[in-house]
């Protein structure tokens, strides 16, 4: 099965009309987005979009010969016209199948927002699933005896708990070719793109490529450690959380545990809990090294600095006096136990630091201690890391790939 993405961008397109924003401003050339549209084997057109006839003739191919005119979402914009020679556009009911003159079988997938997904199983026997823009399934849990997709097109970076729905019920599995689409200006285009996709698992390419539905192409290698640092309120834990979103079942490990009597501490738990998908699991806790041990869910450790006061208070690192009569020592075989851990996980591991040797010198003995002693920290695990990033202004960098 053939397809051929006519566009890869929301309904608006990508630059938006009259958008100042800078990733409308880059939005230029090659990198430019018309609204996605599906030309299947020439013979089965999904979303009717304006300058369809255009676009598939950019991409080397006539509508000539559609069959069928399927669309996914209620169109808020201009009317757009129905290009002479195409059949009427329509909607397949949810649940419903239809079978195409041309030997394709469309089966109509429910959302949890208007719209409609569409399930296509072409004459050779391939699978794909697109889903309709802002769009998750509301029923993927019944797949008893079903493999998975070969194809996967969907919002992938609006809506990254849709694909972690089709990973928990089989529907994505580790050959699924997952492609990103209804892209728009939240994130800007070229490396950072990639980047934000390549974390899901999935991939973004430009208008008018050809895919071939089940042909082996190579996923996307996600690191099994990831290391993100950066300073306070940088947006390193939003970034880290973003790298798992698009995955069930992950265990978030909050070092901070909680504070009685501190309102404002308590404020910013529930504003961690609350950008969380509902499907992860929180666990509270220092003790890192049995986690790291087991087998489960990807870990998102968050963070090691609060890791690091937690362990400076067990080894008395804060009194000189102990410090030097055994805490130094004491602190170094914890870290030292705790660096082995992540070199030997087998788990899919995301851990958060603070990086805090760009500031000022702080003006206590014991203040510098926890400085020294987490940047050594920071170097040890990052060293074991695949991946680490650096966050600043909310802006990740690579720092090691």
């Amino acid at each position: 099965m053939e397809l051929t993405l006519l566009g890869t961008g929301t309904p608006e397109g990508l630059p938006r009309p009259d958008c100042p924003c800078a990733a409308c401003a880059v939005s230029v050339g090659s990198r430019s987005r018309a609204a996605t549209a599906l030309l299947v084997d020439g013979a089965l057109l999904l979303d009717l979009t304006p300058g369809a006839v255009l676009a598939g003739a950019r991409a080397g191919h006539s509508l000539a010969g559609v069959r069928q005119v399927l669309l996914t979402h209620p169109h808020d914009g201009p009317a757009v016209e129905l290009p002479p020679g195409l059949p009427a556009a329509g909607r397949v009911p949810d649940g419903r199948e239809l079978a195409v003159i041309s030997g394709h079988r469309v089966r109509a997938v429910p959302m949890d927002a208007p719209g409609t997904g569409y399930e296509v199983t072409g004459p050779d026997g391939g699978r794909l699933l697109y889903l309709p823009p802002g769009g998750s399934p509301s029923g993927v849990a019944d797949r008893a005896g079903q493999r998975p997709y070969d194809m996967v097109l969907a919002d992938v970076l609006g809506r990254p708990e849709a694909l972690a729905r089709l990973r928990a019920s089989g529907a994505v599995g580790p050959a699924t070719d997952v492609i990103a689409v209804h892209l728009d200006h939240d994130t800007p285009p070229g490396p950072e793109l990639a980047r934000r996709c390549a974390a899901a698992g999935a991939r973004a390419v430009p208008d008018g490529t050809t895919l071939i539905v089940g042909e082996y192409r190579a996923v996307p290698e996600l690191p099994r450690r990831t290391l993100v640092l950066g300073g306070a309120r940088s947006g390193k834990s939003v970034e880290a959380e973003r790298r798992l979103e698009s995955f069930p079942e992950v265990v978030y490990v909050a070092t901070g545990g909680t504070r009685e009597g501190d309102p404002e501490w308590a404020q910013r738990v529930g504003l961690h809990r609350e950008r969380r998908p509902g499907t992860w699991r929180t666990v509270e806790t220092c003790e890192l090294v049995p986690l790291l041990a087991a087998d489960g869910p990807p870990l998102l450790i968050d963070c090691l600095a609060l890791w690091l006061t937690d362990a400076m208070d067990r080894a008395g690192a804060w009194d000189d006096a102990v410090w030097a009569g055994g805490g130094q020592r004491r602190l170094a075989e914890r870290t030292a136990e705790l660096v082995a851990a992540v070199r030997a996980t087998r788990r899919q591991v995301v851990l958060v630091s603070n990086e805090v040797g760009s500031g000022i010198v702080p003006a206590t003995a014991s203040g510098r201690r926890f400085r020294d002693e987490l940047g050594r920290l920071n170097a040890r695990v990052a060293g074991e890391c695949e991946h680490v990033l650096l966050v600043v202004a909310g802006l990740a960098g690579v720092l090691k790939e």
